[in-house]
């Protein structure tokens, strides 16, 4: 595959994913509002934020460094039946993980109270079993990933999601004094059809006519379970220390990523109603980061990883990969940092506005605002991390992944107790502006490694973090005009002085988005052919 079809696949994947991406965080807030008429505010803390916590922590430190190592060009493209080797070990891994971890929130952490919140051992059993269920399809994840199976990966997590939202719905309504059980039980739902979904799909697909036109390295089901060729070793050595370096960074990651839900976990600073407000909010907050920055990041990972070979200088390479690269990274740059400008202008003046909609007064008084606000603000660092480090890890060697690493301890150890000593000072505002702290360092350092990257050729992609001087202005008057309407029209004084103000921001917001048009033109041109699904289609 050329790399301009690399770069056409990893679009169209950006592209779905974004989708996606958005179905899923609409049904989650939507389900979240739903929810948050039935049950209390306690509940929804210990699962979205005890039992998602331990979740999140099994599966991401069971596969995540699979994923990274057998996605670049160390994995793709070389023998599969060693890479499909090396990724049931997630399985084992997850195992051993899970009992870890499932007597650490058994017996180690504070249990909530069995009157108010019943059924707790219960439920982190179960959810142990539903991230165990969804590891087993990582083998099919992967070969589906790097082959650029979009529609499959968009089917299955669709109807996994629908299915854990119905289950939800009707056991909330039909019976809410099953508490636990009914997230329990929903988890476990949306992992069992997630497996269902590829074990389906690859049934049907290995031995068909599409495949053997693909030439896709697999022929029988059979070939999906663990096997050793004659005269061939069972694991590829290199594949595997390389996946090690990216274990041992993917811990890390999974500290800096969750360590506002450790911080909370195992430190107490916050009550589980106290939590429960937070997670919304922090939901709410990060609904256009992760539907729409991740999906980005983890489609243009594969391109970046695909085009470029890791480790080797940029003079080295082929130069015309190297362009385009280069070029991609500019413009995914100029957009993450557009829509993240936008997002903190337009959230400051409508925080509160937004909460007192979606949750009344539960959430519009106190700090959520100030919550809100301050998350529109970190997720312009997220959006600008998350591309310079996706270009980071797929440009570097496994000796700079090992050397990073140290970087990652430093800030893992740095974060914690910065968050602990905020939290202590300014409550749930504290978690969010030690996550910035955070993310501001992880840029610096992805920003200076770009810059020496490229600094013997002839490209600058670091230009895309310098938006047009017209935008700067357009977004500085509106954060004005907004916040002048948000004292005069918002919150107190009823629903037309409400659409007033939501009227001014939908004016302020098109005269931003008309001056991105007549300014950023080949950033336009780029979103048009690369990211947008119907021009996609036109140059495949």
């Amino acid at each position: 595959m050329g790399s301009e079809d690399v770069l056409k696949s990893a679009s169209k994947l950006a592209s779905y994913n974004v989708l996606l991406q958005v179905m899923f965080r609409v049904l989650t807030f939507l389900l979240n509002a739903f929810t948050l008429r039935f049950v209390s505010k306690e509940l929804m803390g210990v699962v979205n934020v005890r039992l998602m916590l331990l979740y999140s922590t099994l599966v991401f430190l069971s596969r995540e460094a699979f994923r990274r190592a057998c996605l670049s060009g160390e994995g793709a493209g070389r023998n599969w039946r060693q890479v499909i080797n090396l990724l049931w070990l997630t399985f084992p891994l997850g195992c051993v993980w899970g009992v870890l971890l499932v007597c650490v929130w058994w017996w180690v952490l504070q249990a909530p109270d069995p009157e108010s919140i019943p059924h707790y051992v219960p439920a982190v059993g179960l959810f142990c079993l539903s991230a165990l269920t969804e590891l087993l399809a990582e083998p099919l994840w992967v070969l589906a990933h790097a082959h650029m199976f979009v529609r499959l990966k968009v089917i299955a997590e669709s109807l996994a999601m629908i299915a854990k939202c119905l289950v939800t719905v009707v056991l909330v309504v039909s019976a809410p004094q099953w508490g636990l059980y009914i997230f329990s039980a929903a988890q476990c739902v949306y992992a069992g059809f997630l497996l269902l979904c590829y074990v389906l799909y690859f049934m049907h697909f290995l031995g068909s006519e599409e495949a053997e036109k693909k030439s896709f390295p697999v022929h029988h089901i059979t070939d999906l379970l663990p096997s050793r060729v004659d005269h061939e070793p069972l694991l590829n050595w290199k594949l595997t220390t390389l996946t090690w370096s990216f274990f041992k960074q993917s811990f890390l990651k999974q500290i800096l990523t969750e360590g506002e839900r450790y911080v909370m976990t195992f430190l107490n600073v916050l009550n589980f109603g106290d939590q429960g407000v937070y997670d919304i909010i922090n939901n709410l907050g990060s609904m256009v980061a992760r539907f729409l920055f991740l999906p980005i990041e983890e489609s243009f990972y594969v391109f970046f990883a695909k085009v470029l070979e890791r480790g080797r200088e940029v003079r080295h390479q082929k130069q015309e990969e190297v362009s385009m690269a280069a070029e991609v990274l500019e413009c995914l740059l100029k957009l993450v940092l557009l829509i993240g400008l936008i997002i903190t202008v337009f959230g400051y003046a409508y925080s509160h506005l937004a909460l007192d909609i979606y949750g009344g007064e539960l959430l519009s008084s106190g700090a959520g605002p100030d919550l809100l606000r301050c998350y529109s603000c970190y997720v312009l660092l997220l959006a600008i991390n998350g591309v310079t480090e996706c270009f980071v890890f797929a440009a570097m060697s496994k000796e700079e992944v090992d050397r990073y690493n140290l970087v990652m301890l430093g800030l893992s150890a740095s974060f914690l107790l910065l968050s602990y000593w905020l939290t202590w000072m300014l409550g749930g505002i504290g978690f969010i502006l030690a996550n910035c702290c955070n993310m501001a360092l992880r840029i610096t350092h992805s920003i200076v490694y770009i810059h020496r990257y490229f600094l013997q050729s002839e490209y600058a992609p670091l230009w895309g973090l310098r938006p047009h001087s017209a935008v700067i202005i357009a977004l500085g008057v509106s954060s004005i005009l907004t916040a002048f309407s948000e004292s005069m029209f918002c919150c107190d004084g009823g629903w037309l002085l409400r659409l007033v103000h939501v009227a001014v921001g939908a004016v302020c917001l098109l005269g931003v988005v008309i001056t991105v048009f007549l300014t950023e033109t080949r950033l336009v041109e780029f979103v048009k052919t690369q990211l947008l699904p119907k021009y996609s289609k036109k140059l495949t």
